[in-house]
């Protein structure tokens, strides 16, 4: 599980469950914005398309869903859960929620978005994911945000997510939560992949090898991801940055190059932190 190569455009996140690596992000757009991006996202080669509860969004994905006229089975599409969703019959009305603001039958991926802790729903909430993954509705489920207390919660309760999707960018990592993700058998998804100020992007460590491979200082970023295993869901409106962002699978970072940008880790944690935030 959790394998990939230098030219996969998927990772296994489950037995036989294969997820395509990079995804179309699509926070914060709303509407006709979200629903176009999407629309040309697919057109220009996405196949995975990430969305939540809290984006406000979920039915404008899935109008760019059926805009775009792709096959359902030929697309991945995430969704992640808010608080009404934090408790067995939660979670399960949550995602039926979601699958009607989105007008599909089912979805691959369903996330709890963040832990709330202090609700103690969490575990519960997981347990009616797999009760949807059990009953052929769901193919995946999955945590966002969860830190490695919390997987062991949820995994002391003998359930196991196939993804744990939280901010790693190269000046915030998060060493210790992706070694925990990897030693617990669970995929890491990257979100904010490119950071949000991008100010790394202009580092000797990431435009030197954007030089060496021809490719754009995003680019390395995106496939410093890829070739650490973790899928990355970078959002862009633009048809050529989406276009960029896809262009990825024609290299891989060299061992030198990958601990540079390694070394951009400025041991700042994640934007805010999930014992205290949440929603």
């Amino acid at each position: 599980m959790n394998t990939t190569n230098t030219t996969t455009r998927e990772l296994e996140i489950a037995p036989g469950v294969c997820t395509p690596m990079l995804g179309l992000g699509t926070w914060p757009l709303v509407g006709e914005e979200a629903a176009d991006s999407v629309a040309r996202g697919i057109a220009n080669g996405y196949r995975h398309i990430d969305t939540a509860e809290k984006y406000g969004n979920e039915d404008a994905i899935g109008e760019g869903i059926r805009r775009s006229g792709i096959a359902r089975d030929d697309l991945w599409v995430t969704s992640k859960l808010s608080l009404p969703g934090h408790s067995r019959a939660g979670a399960i009305h949550s995602y039926d929620a979601a699958l009607g603001r989105m007008g599909l039958e089912c979805l691959d991926l369903y996330l709890i978005h963040w832990p709330n802790p202090q609700l103690g729903g969490y575990v519960e909430a997981c347990r009616g994911l797999q009760d949807l993954v059990d009953a052929g509705r769901l193919r995946a489920w999955g945590v966002s945000n969860f830190k490695a207390t919390h997987l062991d919660e949820v995994l002391a309760a003998g359930l196991k997510p196939a993804v744990n999707q939280i901010q790693v960018d190269p000046q915030h990592p998060q060493s210790s939560l992706l070694e925990a993700n990897a030693a617990r058998g669970i995929a890491t998804g990257a979100y904010s992949p490119l950071g949000r100020a991008g100010e790394f992007l202009s580092d000797p460590a990431i435009t030197g090898p954007a030089t060496a491979h021809a490719k754009t200082p995003a680019q390395i970023v995106l496939r410093w991801h890829l070739d650490a295993g973790r899928l990355a869901v970078p959002k862009s409106a633009s048809d050529a940055r989406q276009r960029e962002n896809l262009d990825v699978f024609d290299f891989t970072l060299t061992a030198a190059e990958r601990a540079g940008i390694d070394a951009l880790d400025t041991g700042a944690g994640p934007r805010l932190d999930s014992d205290a935030y949440g929603h």
